[in-house]
């Protein structure tokens, strides 16, 4: 039987009987957090000083549910849609779903114009990337005032907000105030949009998923449980290419 390691825990990779871990050491941090990520990687959030038998001893007795996560995880792989630029091919904004139309002549690469999104024949060759930009650069015009109305219900001290590529996350936060969200959340319905800067502007306030951290979420968003499932259903059918989640 193999001994178990010791020592404080590092950030890096770390492995436990079959199981590669991410291991990520958060100062402020009071226990052991354990994600399986939208990737299926496997994530733990520790405090500084934590002893790696411990963290050890933590991911084994979770295997069970780190085992069905990664199972969810690839079924939902599968589900995930694989897009072609092509006429007719179906792209969603704020929940709403739109038709491309690949045309010769636009003022921009890809915009939308009375409910067709127009992709400009000449940038076919590179329309993921422009695809991404555009949703960013919608993202970057909507969001502030939706997440400053949020704000200042929930008095978190919101300094700024940025659209970018976050992985497998749709947003996170710095202790600056600032707060970053997913391209891809713009594919969703406002309301889970909603949710997902909730959550974010929450840890703003309480930084871990403790009971205090859910009831500022609660105190904003009432319904937020039914809204975090519909993001979990729903998110994981939406169009995130391989490759530009970075």
């Amino acid at each position: 039987m193999a001994a178990k390691p010791s020592g404080p825990v590092r950030s890096g990779p770390m492995q436990v009987g079959n199981l590669e871990v991410d291991v990520v050491v958060v100062p402020e941090r009071s226990g052991v957090r354990l994600t399986v990520e939208r990737d299926a990687r496997i994530t733990a959030t520790v405090p500084a000083g934590l002893d790696s038998a411990l963290l050890v001893d933590a991911v084994k007795g979770r295997r069970g549910w780190i085992y069905d996560k990664l199972e969810s995880r690839v079924e939902d792989a599968a589900l995930r849609p694989v897009k072609q630029f092509v006429t007719g091919e179906g792209f969603l904004y704020l929940g709403r779903n739109y038709r491309l139309k690949i045309t010769d002549e636009a003022p921009v690469p890809v915009g939308l114009v009375r409910g067709r999104m127009l992709l400009r024949r000449d940038c076919l060759d590179r329309a993921q990337d422009e695809l991404i930009v555009w949703y960013r650069h919608r993202g970057g015009a909507w969001l502030p005032k939706r997440a400053e109305s949020w704000a200042q219900r929930m008095q978190a001290p919101l300094e700024n907000i940025v659209v970018r590529r976050l992985g497998y996350r749709w947003g996170s936060c710095n202790r600056n105030g600032g707060v970053n969200i997913h391209w891809a959340t713009m594919q969703l319905p406002a309301h889970l949009v909603d949710y997902v800067l909730v959550h974010e502007l929450a840890h703003l306030q309480k930084r871990d998923h403790s009971a205090e951290f859910w009831s500022i979420v609660a105190r904003a968003m009432p319904d937020y449980q039914q809204r975090r499932a519909r993001l979990d259903r729903l998110g994981a059918v939406l169009w995130l290419p391989e490759g530009a989640q970075q």
